[in-house]
């Protein structure tokens, strides 16, 4: 039976996350105390005891929701070294927990790598404010008519009924009211702080060029998929070059679990806080099997 592990993105944090990990396994507590060294500050104070608004800043969420995701993966080798894995996902800044799961960075490097990106997000989206909007109960090819008639972007395509727009806040607002008057069940702002997966983000993007040019990359030891294209990484030079379109492309997920169980995958494990891919995975395919490794409890069931 083939199996698929998978990383979450942002959204997924909560004030608590990782702290069994780090009181129970001596090598996820490892992991804490690198992370900490690495970056500076003690990200794992903030991963366990908040505050929620520091928790929920770029350049802290990113590091620390690949962090307890590294300590969750972990933690499963350890208790369960039978289980393996043939492919590896992630969902935006999870696609770089795939990337260290699948040995094609270290993992001081991919915390330098988060740090800096949340940064680089965090100044694009001071400088070019913008919005996002996820819109339940309508199609694809509806909201690429409403993204071009309001001038924003279709950032993630989450599920068949879930799809996110991404643009400047009057455009995003005006998104939101032709997506109720095409009969859309709910167009929900979110509340982040810009324009993720967007032409907004360009800067970002540029900077993460620079940046990634230096960084050593292996090539992967299993498939890893790109957000970008929703197939594997072809190479190395694939990798730097989709990890920097990610940032101000559409995160492909629909078609990544979709090419991943035309691979005849039937087990997804979602490794890390949070349990939004599992869900997301129930309305793509009801067919295949999905877990969740968030808590020491979650990896004893």
């Amino acid at each position: 039976m083939k199996r698929a592990i998978l990383f979450p993105g942002q959204g997924s944090q909560s004030v608590g996350m990782g702290r069994d990990f780090y009181d129970a396994i001596p090598e996820c507590k490892a992991l804490f105390e690198k992370a900490n060294e690495v970056l500076g500050y003690d990200l794992a104070a903030i991963c366990f005891d908040g505050p929620e608004e520091e928790l929920k800043k770029s350049h802290n969420t990113q590091p620390a929701i690949f962090t307890v995701s590294a300590a969750a993966y972990e933690a499963l080798k350890l208790k369960k070294p039978e289980v393996t894995f043939d492919f590896a996902a992630g969902h935006s800044l999870g696609e770089w927990g795939a990337l260290y799961m699948a040995g094609v960075i270290s993992f001081e490097d991919t915390l330098r790598i988060l740090k800096a990106r949340g940064e680089f997000i965090q100044t694009a989206c001071e400088a070019n404010p913008g919005a996002m909007l996820a819109v339940i109960g309508l199609d694809r090819a509806a909201l690429e008519t409403i993204s071009a008639e309001a001038g924003v972007e279709i950032a993630n395509i989450n599920s068949p009924g879930q799809i996110v727009l991404s643009g400047k806040a009057e455009g995003i607002a005006k998104a939101e009211a032709l997506c109720k008057e095409a009969g859309a069940k709910r167009a929900l702002p979110l509340p982040v702080a810009g324009a993720f997966h967007s032409p907004l983000m360009a800067p970002a993007a540029e900077k993460m060029t620079a940046f990634l040019a230096d960084v050593p990359l292996a090539e992967p030891r299993i498939p890893v998929l790109s957000n970008v294209t929703g197939a594997p990484h072809e190479n190395v030079e694939a990798i730097r070059a989709n990890m920097v379109a990610q940032i101000t492309g559409s995160v492909q997920w629909v078609d990544c679990i979709q090419w991943l169980a035309a691979q005849d995958v039937e087990e997804f494990v979602e490794c890390g806080p949070g349990k939004v891919l599992a869900g997301l995975l129930k309305r793509i395919d009801k067919t295949r099997s999905v877990s969740n490794i968030g808590t020491l409890t979650d990896l004893e069931a």
